[in-house]
């Protein structure tokens, strides 16, 4: 889609020169010869970029500069006057105008302002979506970082991910390192380029290069076709490489040489293929002490963590449980169609309370068993898995591992509406043994 710029000026010569020049770079100019006209505009879409005269027959362009931004605060705003003053500028500047351009005009140099401005105003719609999303994570509109730790994460996500600088993201299994690659992608320049993602954990050491780097066809045993590879797919757009300190060390060597000299051989291959995709990089292990043990590449740690980014677990940053919970919640509710209002007392607390050895991912599926659960208006404390078994743990009789299996039982009786057999299959168990469980554990029906 073109980007539309409106032309205000009183003089119809200019603003048919500046037409045709914007036409013929693939812009869609808007018109406009007075300040009226420019306010009558108000109802309609915004342009994407404003080229404002200073002086108009019926108004100032200083005094419309505020009621633009107010009306259109995405839109940027270029000034334009054959008499620029250096106080004339500054005073611009602060009513909002992005830059003060001297008529007549370069028309190089009036093309360059406007690319300028248009990227501007991406990178700053990227940043306050970003900050929305980060605050928010689709839970509605309170934020949920309330954490110090966290607030300073959003800050620095702000900051780099509209640049293309290789990052990497490290924190425990389930603090949401998949979910902040996400969001670094989509408000990066490269969003419109695919994400790749890949396991170095997942792969086996023999397939991992040829996943990666690509291979051609007899390269080693299996491989049948010639294979693009990862880096290759992801040209464009943002590669992570998740669990990246699980990666083989010989492995590590051949990707530090291709992310230093950003050329990919595919393995068995003579040639190699330009590649173009930022990297973005994770670990739940301390680097320090992978570097130390020989599981990371010192040389290749500093390549991949221009910016370092860690996630505190969850126990570490109490103040975002409840926030996060009521996230959860609502999203949840909405997809099952329920009408839960929030949590009890007694359930907020023992939230709050709990270290979350899962983190983010457990408090997430524990939210969303409950909200499928529970039969009230609001969550309450029995209705939290790890609440029942740590009230049942603290029975003198009962084991921990004893507690978590009657609340196995309980939590598939319910899940059956109370059908033994059902329940029974389920656990993969057989019936008199349920049965047997059932009256030990005094469970009533």
């Amino acid at each position: 889609m073109k980007a539309k710029i409106m032309v205000v000026d009183d003089d119809a010569q200019v603003r048919g020169l500046i037409a045709t020049i914007l036409e013929s770079n693939d812009y869609e100019p808007i018109a406009k010869g007075s300040a009226a006209q420019l306010r009558e505009a108000f109802a309609e879409p915004a342009p994407e970029v404003i080229l404002l005269d200073l002086k108009l027959p019926d108004g100032d362009g200083l005094e419309l500069l505020p009621q633009i931004k107010k009306q259109w605060p995405d839109t940027e705003v270029i000034m334009l006057t054959g008499n620029a003053t250096f106080e004339v500028a500054v005073e611009a500047t602060k009513r909002g105008a992005y830059h003060f351009q001297s008529k007549p005009f370069v028309t190089k140099v009036l093309l360059l302002s406007l690319e300028r401005a248009l990227e501007h105003r991406r990178l700053n719609r990227q940043t306050n979506s970003l900050s929305k999303a980060l605050a928010t994570m689709r839970g509605g509109t309170s934020p949920i970082f309330q954490s110090p730790s966290m607030k300073a994460v959003v800050r620095t996500l702000e900051r780099v991910a509209p640049s293309d600088v290789s990052i990497l993201i490290t924190g425990e299994s389930g603090t949401g390192k998949e979910v902040i690659a996400d969001l670094i992608h989509n408000f990066s320049p490269r969003n419109t380029g695919p994400l790749i993602k890949i396991n170095c954990a997942a792969l086996p050491r023999e397939l991992i290069e040829s996943e990666l780097f690509g291979s051609v066809k007899g390269a080693f045993t299996g491989a049948n076709v010639d294979r693009e590879g990862l880096f290759r797919q992801a040209d464009g757009g943002t590669l992570l490489l998740d669990e990246i300190s699980e990666m083989p060390i010989d492995t590590q060597s051949k990707l530090l040489r291709i992310l230093q000299e950003k050329e990919v051989r595919p393995v068995g291959g003579r040639t190699s293929y330009k590649t173009d995709c930022r990297v973005i990089a994770a670990t739940n292990r301390q680097t320090d002490e992978a570097i130390k043990t020989g599981k990371l590449r010192e040389d290749l740690y500093y390549r991949i963590s221009a910016i370092s980014v860690h996630l505190p677990p969850l126990r570490e940053r109490r103040e975002d449980i409840l926030p996060l919970a009521t996230a959860f919640l609502q999203r949840f509710d909405a997809q099952a169609g329920r009408n839960i209002s929030g949590f009890t007392p007694g359930a907020s607390e023992a939230l709050r309370a709990y270290d979350w050895p899962g983190n983010v991912r457990q408090l997430q599926n524990e939210i969303q068993r409950a909200v499928l659960m529970s039969e009230g208006a609001m969550i309450d404390e029995r209705d939290l898995s790890f609440a029942a078994v740590a009230s049942a743990a603290a029975s003198p009789d009962l084991t921990l591992m004893e507690a978590m299996e009657r609340n196995a039982i309980l939590q598939m009786l319910k899940d059956t509406g109370g059908n033994k057999l059902e329940t029974a299959k389920r656990l993969g168990i057989g019936r008199q043994t349920l049965y047997n469980k059932i009256k030990v554990y005094g469970i009533e029906a």
